[in-house]
């Protein structure tokens, strides 16, 4: 008996389909069914953020959802964020900013940055905390990476 379950979806633009144990989280599937490791994971229970992705355009912890509720969604990781070789208004502010030291918190954030920016073009310091409070960095004192969301949003309106 096969109780793996087709699981078809699209992800950064690009239509991934394979048959799943049910029990396959959605950040598995995607860094091992999909070869796309930008999602990372960290504490597997949904309280780090390292593994936040976009499903439908809206932020979800990829740690704790199935592949299997992702079937027929459009997905958008890290890696779906810049255009070719060029970084969004975001992403250059991080790097500008120095707002990522490991990395490892980083996919993350930008995700919850650009719901933040979507929803919000001029958000207050308080506010960009606020809404990455549940984003866990280890490295960088946050101030930086509230730095490169502020400059990123400043972008974004000229």
């Amino acid at each position: 008996m096969n109780d793996k379950q087709s699981v078809s979806t699209t992800i950064n633009g690009h239509v991934y389909t394979a048959d799943c144990e049910p029990r396959l989280t959605l950040a598995d599937f995607i860094r091992h069914q999909c070869g796309l490791t930008g999602t990372h994971l960290g504490c597997e229970h949904g309280v780090c953020g390292a593994c936040t992705i976009m499903v439908d355009g809206r932020t979800a912890r990829a740690c704790l959802m199935l592949a299997v509720q992702a079937d027929g969604c459009t997905i958008t990781t890290v890696e779906g964020m810049a255009d070719g070789d060029r970084l969004t208004p975001l992403q250059e502010a991080f790097w500008n900013n120095h707002g990522l030291q490991c990395g490892f918190c980083t996919p993350g954030m930008l995700m919850c940055a650009t719901e933040l920016l979507e929803s919000n073009p001029d958000p207050t310091a308080t506010e960009v905390r606020e809404r990455l409070s549940g984003n866990l960095c280890r490295c960088t004192g946050y101030d930086s990476i509230v730095t490169s969301v502020l400059e990123a949003a400043e972008k974004q309106r000229s």
